[in-house]
């Protein structure tokens, strides 16, 4: 479907892409490797789950991304060898692996953290009163609209049935 099937004016298009094109320009390469640091997503959204729970096994770790079990292990591989990451058998039962911070994991982690607070409190800090109260109604929205749509792409897990003769 195109945009003028979807009801979408030439400038509501034209100002979203004069937008993006702004955007591009303004985050050069240095700011963008300040902000994440050279970390893909899903490297984000471990370190993420490992401040929260500070250790965890390669299960909660593959759920929580929403990745396959062989995927997340790549992730952690690729994590341990950059040493952000370490490794360590379960002193309750040595069949599990919990994956834990590294100093310089943690470290990371602390300078992603602190470079995207600096990025956003320049922003919001020129946002008047007013304006603050506006954004956060405004976000509070963009979470509603995400979250339902979010709840149409949840589609129960097929069972299938294996006929056995």
């Amino acid at each position: 479907m195109n945009f003028k099937e979807q009801g979408i004016s030439e400038e509501v298009i034209k100002l979203v892409t004069d937008y993006v094109e702004e955007i591009k320009e303004l985050l050069s390469s240095d700011i963008w490797d300040n902000l994440f640091l050279n970390c893909t997503k899903n490297e984000v959204l471990v370190f993420w789950l490992l401040y929260r729970k500070n250790e965890v096994n390669m299960t909660e770790i593959a759920d929580y991304i929403h990745v396959p079990l062989n995927t997340a292990t790549g992730i952690i591989q690729r994590m341990e060898r950059n040493g952000l990451v370490i490794r360590a058998r379960s002193e309750e039962d040595k069949r599990v692996v919990n994956i834990g911070f590294s100093e310089k994991g943690m470290t990371q982690f602390e300078a992603l953290v602190s470079e995207i607070v600096y990025y956003v409190m320049k922003v919001v800090g020129t946002f008047t009163k007013e304006e603050m109260e506006l954004f956060c109604r405004m976000m509070s929205k963009v979470l509603q609209v995400l979250r339902q749509e979010h709840k149409k792409e949840e589609k129960p897990k097929k069972v299938r049935k294996i006929v056995i003769e």
